[in-house]
């Protein structure tokens, strides 16, 4: 049983500024990661251009295994430090030195085997493994002012 915290709080608070459907889909992926990854510390930063969350044995970012990216009309499954990541079916997306993604369009697509195989994969290469009988946590680490909309010019 998770039991709701301040963190958890203002977490709904940073989710709730999306649409409902980006906020639906994010409170059900948030749920069934916390269930996946019992005993994770959820380090939270609500940033202008997304809402990061993350899931590792610690609160600090270099610890993070997997995040979740709530974007304004996706949300993205973020792996960290594994660019090198057995990935037969070829889903994850990124270019980057550390981190692949792949976009969720339903909280069912973690139950898809080859999403599962990925998020077993990541959590087994972890430095720092994620202690499953820890109390687990949400964290917030940065709130940042939202940029506004810029309006076109001459309008």
């Amino acid at each position: 049983m998770i039991v709701a915290t301040t963190g958890d709080r203002e977490l709904d608070g940073f989710i709730a500024k999306y649409t409902p459907e980006v906020a639906a889909l994010a409170h059900a992926l948030l749920q069934r990661m916390r269930v996946r990854i019992p005993g994770a510390v959820i380090p939270v930063y609500d940033n202008y251009n997304a809402l990061a969350i993350g899931f590792g044995p610690t609160d600090r970012v270099k610890h993070v295994i997997l995040s979740l990216a709530v974007m304004p009309r996706w949300v993205t499954l973020c792996f960290t430090r594994c660019v090198h990541l057995d990935d037969p079916h070829r889903l994850l997306k990124g270019s980057g030195s550390q981190v692949r993604s792949a976009q969720l369009y339903s909280a069912d697509a973690l139950d898809d085997p080859r999403i599962e195989a990925l998020v077993a994969g990541a959590l087994a290469k972890a430095d720092l493994p994620v202690d499953p009988s820890a109390p687990g946590e949400i964290v917030i680490k940065s709130i940042s002012a939202k940029q506004r909309p810029r309006r076109p010019v001459g309008r």
